[in-house]
């Protein structure tokens, strides 16, 4: 077969060198000895050629491939910061996103959603109770007008309350329960538990109910509680807290809930518990037990301090000591209790004894009546080891503010810090 050029292909034969001297002489690289011919050196990458044009095209095509190459880095660098921004935003968008959810989360969880308030509860439970035929609708009909009837006066209805526990722990303790050395039992409480309307959210409220139906026994309370001598309902509970911050009671806490209670199924603490407290001149004070004082996060300094305040003024000789001292508003994270009284055992273990909102009015029951198998108030009793919140708060009764300590208070309340318990 015919040689053919490494060049071109074409066929040359026996021609061949001379195809390629006379074609491709400016591909051959240096020229041979004597050949005269001058040699045209790449600056880029060393290669001969003995044309000037063809080096000139030559380093036109490294310049051309540099170019490229650096457009396709430049490129590489654009479209890596481009996707590193786009996941930045899609990771912020998730972020927010969560953010939101969690805060609508917080806000249902506290009843902050605008999802309505008692009324509104109480009638959506009733409906449910009826589409289940737990309920006649005629019942649905009374007692969603009683409902109706509260609401407009303002007074709680009494459907939830239980009343003489108190005197009937009294009498218990008397005649039964021989491991109790002493105990101290607060002035008469009635216990409120939660209805249809507050159910999951009211204990606040009717925390403060057991509270103010002790001191609206007790005379001593009388002028404070001119204007409030009846139990209020918890929308009218509500109002009243309203009131105490447009006086100036608590502006920080009040801001939190966008000082507006009524209408809503918002929880409530300590700190309104105090303001509204306050407000109606009575006097008191927040204790934080802000840490665990014992083993196994355990508070034997919360029971000392109750224990205290209870037997204060109370040092008999009796084995059943019943106080004139107003029951303790007892807070911890997500709920709160009505202490009642405390036990010391023989073996000087304490033990506190609670009135729950979360206990129905048929368990309260069971303890007026006297039974002889000691497990009487074992619903109540709380020992050291039962409380192991992280933190706890209490609100204690001591007294009645003149209308310049009820100023003087309002103003401090403005920057209300709670007395810690180290």
């Amino acid at each position: 077969a015919p040689a053919e050029c490494p060049f071109c292909g074409e066929a040359a034969g026996r021609e061949l060198e001379e195809h390629v001297r006379a074609r491709h002489r400016h591909l051959l690289g240096a020229p041979g000895a004597g050949d005269g011919e001058q040699l045209y050196e790449c600056p880029m990458c060393s290669l001969t050629c003995t044309n000037i044009q063809i080096l000139e095209e030559h380093v036109d095509l490294h310049l051309e491939e540099h170019s490229f190459s650096e457009g396709r880095n430049i490129g590489d660098l654009e479209l890596a910061q481009q996707l590193q921004t786009e996941e930045d935003e899609r990771q912020r968008s998730e972020e927010e996103k969560r953010e939101r959810e969690e805060f609508k989360k917080l806000q249902r969880q506290y009843g902050l959603d605008n999802s309505g308030g008692f009324k509104q509860q109480f009638l959506r439970n009733m409906e449910r109770e009826v589409d289940r035929g737990r309920m006649q609708p005629f019942e649905y009909h009374k007692r969603k007008a009683d409902m109706m009837e509260s609401l407009a006066s303002g007074i709680d209805d009494g459907k939830t309350k239980t009343s003489g526990v108190i005197e009937a722990l009294c009498k218990y303790y008397q005649n039964e329960n021989k491991d109790v050395r002493r105990v101290w039992l607060s002035a008469g409480v009635d216990h409120f538990h939660s209805s249809l309307g507050d159910r999951g959210w009211g204990c606040g409220y009717r925390n403060f109910q057991m509270l103010l139906s002790s001191l609206l026994q007790n005379s001593f309370y009388s002028d404070c509680l001119r204007d409030t001598t009846l139990i209020p309902s918890i929308p009218k509970i509500q109002s009243m807290i309203e009131d105490a911050w447009r006086e100036g009671f608590d502006p920080h806490g009040a801001s939190h809930f966008n000082n507006r209670l009524h209408g809503s199924k918002a929880w409530i603490g300590a700190c309104e518990i105090y303001s509204l407290l306050t407000s109606l001149r009575i006097k008191c004070q927040i204790i934080d037990f802000h840490k665990p004082t014992g083993p196994m996060g355990t508070h034997p300094r919360l029971f000392e301090w109750i224990l205290h305040y209870y037997s204060t003024d109370n040092e008999g000789g009796a084995k059943v000591v019943c106080t004139s001292k107003p029951p303790i508003y007892l807070q911890h994270q997500g709920h709160s209790r009505t202490v009642v009284g405390i036990e010391e055992k023989k073996n000087k273990s304490l033990c506190l004894l609670l009135f729950d909102p979360g206990c129905s009015s048929q368990e309260m029951q069971k303890l007026l009546k006297q039974n002889s198998d000691g497990t009487g108030p074992k619903l109540l009793r709380k020992f050291v080891g039962s409380l192991k919140e992280k933190q706890y708060q209490i609100v204690a009764v001591n007294g009645v503010l003149s209308l310049e300590e009820k100023a003087a208070c309002c103003h401090a309340s403005q920057v209300l810090t709670s007395e810690k318990i180290p």
